[in-house]
């Protein structure tokens, strides 16, 4: 199913006010309903290394193995559609190719890169990520952070040295206690959630988390969700506008009417009969 003309979606991204360059990464496969974002880091140019090869190696592993696979098929062991785990599986041989060229290229030496990637089909999300890049749903009016930041400061708010209100507020942002390519292996966050008619998921990167509160997020989706292109583009001139101290990147995707897959007949065959597929 091509899901173009059911998920509207605008990717934008920006240097920001501070950096030179930029090394955040955005990509997606519209038809297939993938969208991935990544924020780069360590050495001079490193970090958009990292972010690319995550990008591009993603891109293209998820591409076959939707292909290959019944994506609406649930695993039994995990209860997760077989997507998530295609998504999944993409992300952590993006770690190992990361990893592999940071200790091969001498440039490359300590690079990284943060990672959330999204994948819509059946009316659900399959949802994954390292890092502290994010991913938001707004429904109706109620704004979600449905990833958990892997970074000190979630550490620290998990524990109870700090509010969710204070975290916000907080200055010490920017160490992330996960990442791909840092090690040779990865653990990757994953789920897989219903979507509704009209819900909004925004993907970004802490050039903009860090920068606008949630509650000038929700604001600004909600004014311009009938423009989605408007609403990138103020929550960028916020971030700037706010210091813009790293470079900012921004996806967001609306479900405009249900997108329920196609069964085959021998799908239903196979469930009319209680066949495990």
């Amino acid at each position: 199913m091509n899901l173009s003309n059911k998920i509207s979606a605008v990717e934008l991204t920006d240097t920001g006010r501070v950096r030179d360059h930029n090394e955040d990464a955005i990509g997606s496969l519209r038809e297939a309903g993938l969208f991935m974002l990544a924020d780069g880091m360590g050495g001079y140019n490193a970090g958009e290394v990292a972010s690319s090869i995550a990008i591009k190696t993603i891109l293209d592993l998820v591409n076959a193995g939707i292909e290959l696979e019944d994506r609406a098929a649930i695993e039994s062991d995990t209860g997760l559609m077989r997507q998530t785990i295609v998504l999944r599986d993409a992300i952590v041989r993006a770690n190992k190719i990361i990893y592999q060229t940071a200790h091969s290229h001498s440039g490359c030496e300590g690079m990284g890169t943060t990672i959330v990637a999204c994948l819509f089909y059946n009316d659900r999300i399959s949802i994954a990520h390292v890092g502290d890049s994010r991913l938001y749903r707004l429904r109706d009016t109620h704004l979600e952070q449905i990833t958990m930041d892997h970074s000190l400061l979630q550490e620290l708010v998990d524990r109870g040295f700090y509010s969710h209100e204070e975290a916000e507020c907080s200055t010490n942002r920017n160490y992330v206690t996960r990442a791909l390519g840092v090690e040779p292996n990865v653990i990757v966050d994953i789920q897989d959630a219903p979507v509704e008619k009209g819900d909004i998921f925004m993907l970004c990167s802490d050039g903009l988390s860090d920068m606008v509160k949630d509650e000038d997020i929700r604001l600004t989706v909600s004014t311009f969700s009938a423009n989605l292109e408007k609403a990138g583009q103020q929550l960028i001139q916020l971030s700037n506008e706010h210091g813009g101290k790293d470079n900012i990147s921004v996806i967001i995707a609306q479900a405009l009417e249900p997108f329920p897959a196609k069964v085959s007949l021998l799908a239903k065959i196979k469930k009319l009969f209680g066949i495990d597929t």
